[in-house]
């Protein structure tokens, strides 16, 4: 039987002492993993228990909501799930490069000739005329619209009666 870690091969030792009195034999550590002889194992044993000893070791560690365990046939895999926290971590890191580029982009453009600072200068100001005048023109058609929306006085609808 073969157990794969993963990420969890530094507290592998550790595994192993816990998984020895429940299996009946010390698991071999082996580099990324461990390795049980299945001629020493108690019969009863099977993976689906080691798998569950492995869940109470993560729960003893407070890591359980961290890790995914598997078994294959005779090979147990635990597998790494990476937690909203470190999601947001890795999200924060990137948009602080971002904002970092863009700093690094004005002190570029700031160092430049006066000349290219101004004509960034008046494209800027084009940009934010040309973007003023699109919302005026936004805020003007749903006014339109909403007149065009306007309620208005219901007419009695001409009946039709047959005579």
């Amino acid at each position: 039987m073969k157990i794969a870690l993963g990420e969890f091969k530094d507290n592998g030792e550790e595994l192993a002492e816990f998984l020895e009195p429940r299996i009946g034999v010390k698991p071999k550590s082996s580099g990324d993993g461990l390795e049980i002889d299945d001629d020493s194992v108690r019969k009863a044993v099977k993976p689906r228990h080691v798998k569950t000893y492995i869940k109470r070791f993560l729960l003893m560690k407070d890591q359980r909501q961290d890790y995914k365990i598997l078994v294959d046939g005779t090979d147990l895999t635990m597998i790494y799930l990476e937690s909203d926290q470190d999601k947001e971590e890795k999200e924060e890191e990137k948009k602080r490069e971002a904002t970092k580029a863009k700093r690094e982009e004005k002190e570029e453009a700031e160092e430049s000739t006066p000349e290219q600072a101004k004509e960034a200068e008046t494209t800027e100001k084009a940009n934010d005329a040309k973007e003023a005048a699109v919302a005026e023109t936004k805020e003007a058609v749903k006014e339109e619209g909403a007149l065009k929306q306007a309620p208005t006085s219901k007419q009695p609808r001409k009946s039709r009666k047959k005579a």
